[in-house]
């Protein structure tokens, strides 16, 4: 008998499909960071609105052209010592051809490096919820260089990169419950230990000025979480980003009722801050174990954070913390859930075959999620917590008490949110809204 022939796999080849779902899924993560401005502007008393938006849009601007400057290249460029990439090839994206593939898929590198472009954005922009009111603009801009150099990179490496001693490792993270929120959420908790509270925390009242705003940042960011976590499959063929699709719907419809739940018994009401807050709770917690478990696993999972997170954002008083918007409470302990119920509830028949405890599978994955979660959370708490100590004892972190008290939009800005006046919102606005009181004070000067 002649021997059998052995043909070699053949090489990916680009698929049309994948390409243009995952550049629907880029464009709704994209989505995602102008729903966080909403989300968090709403939020924040009436004088801070314009600077909760503006703190989230200028991450589009500044971690855009890190990205392509350097930012792609330390995230996902060719591993050195399990903890940073580089690829020289990729500084600028010079030098990726329109089809080149990225390694093992069937998508464009252009594709993969827009997608995880996307993830970079928002994640400092997270942490700016745990900021409200007090910080200035320029300190917060040169922040978000800072930070997302030092330490979105080389986290994503880790997580992500081929080669990062997390990945290597074997920790899960599907869609960024490490990188992403972790992440941000121990940065945001380094930085208030540094700046400090705000004026009149636990004695003004601090009640957000505009729900329906809040509710329809929380929808846009369940709209486009599903990008944010289906995409992170880079493709369609398998049934594993569908998978994670359902999984992130079931995950926060559990949570949101279950924070509900918790805030009638414990408060009384059911709140729309409430469920917005725990929809948001059960999108991170979903995050990095969707691919992982089952829909009644991730019923188990939006759950737990719901009630966990919602008991989390009370800490702040407790403990004397102002970590004005929840970003601790519903980022850092949502992503820490998740990620360590994966240790838990992974059932072997989603994105591998790895088992959780529940499932015969031991403890073992669970260390290994215990390892990523506290090296990122301890890694990103102590330098988030450095450079702010360095940018507040060089240009200053926080605004001028006085205006804080009269309002951070009009002291960084030269705008209002809103028109009370009828004359406008902006710096012409205060021109003429003050004009009249000056021609009535100059004539009974004369008079």
């Amino acid at each position: 008998m002649a021997p059998a022939i052995t043909l070699a796999a053949e090489a990916p080849k680009l698929s049309a499909a994948n390409t243009g779902f995952m550049l629907i899924c880029s464009a709704l993560v994209m989505l995602m960071t102008p729903g966080l401005a909403f989300f968090y502007g709403g939020m924040v008393r009436v004088k801070s609105t314009l600077n909760m938006l503006m703190m989230s849009f200028i991450s589009l601007g500044i971690v855009t052209i890190l990205w392509v400057l350097y930012g792609f290249s330390m995230a996902f460029g060719t591993d050195s010592g399990s903890l940073i990439g580089w690829n020289s090839d990729w500084v600028g994206l010079g030098n990726i051809g329109l089809t080149e593939l990225w390694p093992g898929y069937t998508i464009p590198v252009f594709v993969f490096l827009v997608f995880q472009l996307m993830f970079a954005i928002i994640t400092p922009a997270l942490i700016s919820g745990a900021l409200a009111d007090r910080v200035k603009f320029s300190a917060w801009a040169l922040f978000i260089a800072l930070w997302a150099t030092v330490v979105y990179f080389p986290v994503a490496h880790w997580v992500w990169g081929t080669g990062g001693w997390a990945f290597e490792l074997g920790v899960i993270d599907f869609a960024g419950g490490t990188a992403v929120h972790i992440n941000a959420g121990a940065a945001a908790l380094g930085v208030i230990l540094v700046i400090g509270k705000r004026v009149g925390f636990k004695k003004d009242p601090m009640r957000p000025h505009s729900l329906p705003l809040v509710m329809l940042g929380a929808g846009l960011l369940w709209f486009g979480w599903f990008g944010f976590n289906a995409g992170s499959w880079l493709g369609n063929d398998d049934g594993v980003g569908a998978l994670m699709f359902v999984n992130t719907q079931v995950a926060t419809a559990a949570a949101m009722l279950a924070w509900l739940i918790y805030e009638k018994i414990r408060h009384g009401a059911f709140t729309t801050l409430g469920a917005a807050s725990g929809a948001v709770a059960g999108l991170v917690a979903i995050t990095p174990a969707g691919g992982a478990v089952t829909p009644l696993g991730a019923i188990a999972v939006g759950a737990i954070a719901g009630v966990l997170c919602a008991m989390a954002v009370g800490l702040k008083y407790r403990f004397g913390y102002d970590d004005s918007l929840d970003v601790v409470g519903v980022h850092l302990v949502g992503g820490v859930v998740g990620s360590l119920l994966i240790g838990l509830f992974a059932s072997g028949k989603g994105q591998s075959t790895v088992e959780g405890l529940f499932y015969g599978g031991g403890l073992t994955q669970f260390w290994k999620q215990c390892a990523g979660v506290f090296a990122v959370l301890g890694y990103s708490l102590v330098v988030s917590a450095v450079l702010a100590f360095i940018l507040d004892k060089t240009m200053g972190m926080r605004v001028p008490e006085d205006d804080e008290v009269a309002g951070i939009d009009q002291a960084e800005h030269a705008e209002t949110a809103y028109d009370f006046s009828g004359a406008g919102g902006g710096a012409a606005a205060k021109t003429a809204a003050t004009a009249p009181v000056a021609a009535t004070a100059s004539k009974k000067v004369d008079a």
